[in-house]
């Protein structure tokens, strides 16, 4: 009778750690760990201070010729959209490290994709065609008050990386399994 207590229990045990598999492959299905960033110029600023940033941002890395008259990204043909595509573009070249899209207040942070019709803008370094080395003394040009972008509040928010939706279901699922688990062995 003892044996066949101990193959129950053993029992038990592996359907517990098959309703742990099945949870965790169910509630981290379609999560991105973390969530796309594109950098694009901001609206508010005017033409002149995104055209002297995306002058810079052309000259210090950014791909650019998606922008020219050839290009898929060539229209609309304004200061804004070209901005908007070289900053990205320089953003993920540099890694999307921290300051790489401010452009001395001209730029910002956005989490829904700017890519319209054939104009795709890219989602990372794989996809930007960078090398992923930051260039470090390459500042942006300076603001009207010579701060090189480092004005306090014109810093676009940094996307947070320390908990992830996914991480955070993995960490719900994972005490209920162990609540469940602990609960079938001891049963």
């Amino acid at each position: 009778m003892a044996s066949r207590s101990k193959v129950v229990k053993k029992v038990k045990v592996a359907a517990a750690m098959a309703v742990v598999l099945l949870g965790l492959s169910i509630i981290t299905e379609g999560i991105p760990a973390e969530a796309a960033t594109w950098c694009v110029a901001r609206s508010d600023v005017s033409d002149t201070a995104i055209q002297t940033s995306l002058d810079y941002a052309c000259g210090g890395g950014a791909d650019c010729s998606p922008i020219l008259p050839s290009g898929l990204c060539y229209l609309p043909n304004n200061v804004q959209a070209h901005a908007s595509y070289a900053f990205n573009s320089y953003y993920q070249r540099k890694s999307m490290a921290p300051g790489s899209c401010d452009f001395s207040g001209t730029a910002t942070i956005a989490r829904t994709d700017p890519s319209y019709g054939s104009c795709v803008y890219p989602s990372s370094l794989s996809t930007a065609g960078g090398t992923g080395t930051p260039t470090l003394n390459a500042l942006p040009p300076p603001g009207p008050s010579g701060n090189r972008g480092l004005t306090p509040g014109l810093e676009p928010e940094v996307p947070s990386t320390t908990i992830s939706k996914a991480s955070l279901g993995f960490s719900i699922i994972t005490t209920i399994s162990i609540a469940f688990f602990i609960f079938v062995v001891l049963s």
